[in-house]
């Protein structure tokens, strides 16, 4: 026979107003898709044991062998998404809607599943709402205790095609669960506890922050950042007083536009494409990055997009761009790095070199262009931090390294 029954746990997903985005800029859409599909879901999907059994266009259908791998692989996306999709207009975001459902399938020889267990997966994902996860019962008695989440009881479900009703249970993934009442004598060892480690982390910052600024600036200045740390541990300690932040694109997030060739000869494209291509792959190593991927990058390749629309389109705070110049025997490289957030020009460079060995040329220069900015991103994201009333361990931790490096260049020892 060419079939086969089993169980399994079953994913469905499906992109929110997939027709309206491409309808709207199909080219770019198609783009961004690509990139999550190599940067985030596909890795999700492998480290959770997952296999894709078809993608149909906007949805995919993913086989997992369990219903804990299923949920937190969903977890991870939809975390992911929240995170790639803070900044970029509500008309632009790329969403899922995810259904999970355990049951009995129907293995065809290609591989292809079929059955009620399919079935159901996809009306659930139908039912859920934009960015959330929907469960069926059986598989939420898999999940439960064991997969850190509030799930919200849906009750029955009365789903298209599926002859009888499903007790439905939703996840929206970002939001905060509700507390649990506790007695107040089981508050009192958790919250001393809690200040505890809050006094610890204040006076361990404020050390941190003196011992690197010391004798590079004015004691002020130590009293100042002392203050803000106190302040993140304030806040910490009391969320209720303050108000929520409206999503920011995350630190050191970047993209690197594909160079421009400006040697008049089309053959040389590919010498531009090469550095932007190890340039993206050098500043992913950098720790705490967030870099575009290349495909998303290579949809704005010959047109002339403003830096700041971009940081609004893709959520990163910092574009990359540059050029490709060949004469002969030498070559120039122009790079900038530029605010998405205010359009100014932070820093900028040029290479020029002898063309000995093309491959090791480009290897020299892509190395010491991923060198200097690692600096200069570290020193960036340290005068933003500076500026803000509210900062939180990444800027102090961007701080910190911006001092040592100033150390660094300003002492022998």
């Amino acid at each position: 026979m060419g079939e086969t029954r089993k169980l399994a746990a079953i994913l469905v997903a499906d992109i929110v107003g997939y027709s309206r985005l491409a309808g709207a800029d199909e080219e770019r859409t198609l783009a961004r898709l690509r990139g999550l599909r190599s940067d985030l879901i596909d890795p999700a999907i492998a480290a959770h044991h997952g296999r894709v059994v078809k993608r149909t266009g906007d949805g995919s259908i993913i086989e997992f062998r369990s219903a804990v791998d299923a949920v937190r692989c969903a977890i991870e996306v939809q975390t992911g998404l929240i995170e790639r999709n803070a900044g970029v207009p509500e008309d632009r975001r790329i969403e899922f809607r995810v259904g999970i459902h355990v049951g009995d399938v129907v293995e065809e020889s290609d591989g292809d599943l079929m059955g009620d267990g399919v079935n159901i997966a996809a009306r659930l994902q139908a039912v859920a709402k934009s960015g959330a996860i929907c469960l069926s019962e059986d598989a939420y008695h898999q999940v439960r205790g064991k997969v850190d989440a509030d799930f919200a009881d849906l009750g029955d479900q009365h789903l298209k095609n599926i002859a009888r009703p499903v007790r439905v249970y939703s996840l929206e993934v970002g939001t905060a669960a509700k507390p649990k009442p506790i007695k107040r004598a089981e508050r009192v060892a958790p919250l001393l506890a809690i200040a505890g480690v809050l006094i610890a982390l204040v006076l361990v910052a404020g050390g941190a922050v003196w011992y690197f600024s010391h004798g590079f600036e004015p004691v002020a200045r130590n009293a100042a950042d002392l203050t803000a740390a106190k302040s993140v541990a304030i806040e910490a300690a009391n969320p209720a007083a303050t108000e929520p932040l409206k999503p920011s694109a995350a630190h050191l997030s970047i993209i690197v536009l594909p160079f421009a060739n400006l040697s008049g000869d089309s053959a040389q494209d590919y010498f531009a494409d090469c550095v932007t291509d190890n340039l993206t792959t050098d500043l992913a190593r950098i720790k705490g990055s967030f870099v575009i991927a290349r495909n998303t990058a290579f949809t704005y390749k010959g047109k002339s997009v403003d830096a700041t629309e971009i940081g609004k389109e893709l959520g990163v705070r910092y574009v990359l761009e540059g050029s490709v110049q060949r004469d002969q025997n030498r070559v120039r490289v122009n790079a900038q790095l530029i605010d998405a957030g205010t359009g100014v020009h932070l820093w900028a460079e040029r290479f020029e070199e002898d063309v000995a060995d093309l491959f090791k040329l480009q290897d020299q220069v892509v190395a010491r262009l991923a060198n200097t900015l690692g600096m200069e991103l570290v020193k960036a994201e340290a005068e933003k931090s500076g500026r803000s009333q509210n900062p939180d361990l990444v800027d102090l931790n961007m701080r910190g390294w911006a001092m040592m490096q100033q150390w660094l260049r300003t002492t022998k020892d």
